[in-house]
């Protein structure tokens, strides 16, 4: 009896350790791929939240500055791009383009004393301030959530299950190299 007690034991041990090793890896990685899909949500959500904003913001700057159409027409192709973007780095351009021509229609916005005081431009404002505070959170928590992914894909032994199931990085979410540039202060 203990001689089939002890080939059992051998067996698993030798059989049964490596697939639970196995196994407990595998859902590793799709823990942390979901994960990430997840976040990656949470920040398209915030992101359509503030593109969903921007035919108000273009409608009321409109009424007080008629003339600024190329700054207009700027802010609605941005959204547009944006709109059509599929892939994280699709988004993550598309966004980028959508925050510069939207920092260009608040530069023209300082121009018109009047449109400023709006309370429904004001409540805009403050709106999509909200929103940008959400999407650089929600992007820090996608970036995190990311590189623990890449991470378990490219370290011992889970690389080698990452590989025979077909896991792939997932791309960070990432701002463009001159909103990386310290703004220089002159005050002549």
């Amino acid at each position: 009896m203990s001689s089939i007690f002890v080939v059992v034991l051998f067996v698993f041990v030798v059989l049964g350790v490596p697939i639970l090793i196995l196994i407990l890896l595998y859902n590793k990685l799709i823990r942390l791929r979901n994960r990430a899909e997840n976040a990656w949500h949470q920040i398209d959500v915030q992101l359509q939240k503030r593109a969903d904003l921007v035919p108000n913001l273009v409608e009321t700057v409109k009424g007080y500055a008629a003339h600024e159409k190329g700054v207009l027409e700027e802010v609605t192709k941005a959204r547009s791009i944006y709109s059509q973007a599929g892939s994280v780095k699709e988004k993550a351009d598309a966004t980028n383009m959508l925050t510069s021509a939207l920092k260009t229609l608040f530069a023209v916005v300082e121009n018109y004393p009047e449109l400023k005081a709006n309370q429904n431009f004001l409540l805009l404002q403050e709106e999509l301030s909200g929103i940008e505070s959400k999407i650089a959170y929600a992007r820090q928590f996608y970036n995190d959530v990311v590189m623990s992914f890449n991470n378990a894909q490219q370290t011992f032994p889970s690389n080698i299950i990452a590989g025979w199931f077909g896991f792939k990085p997932k791309d960070y979410f990432e701002i463009e190299e001159t909103k990386r540039e310290v703004p220089r202060v002159d005050f002549k």
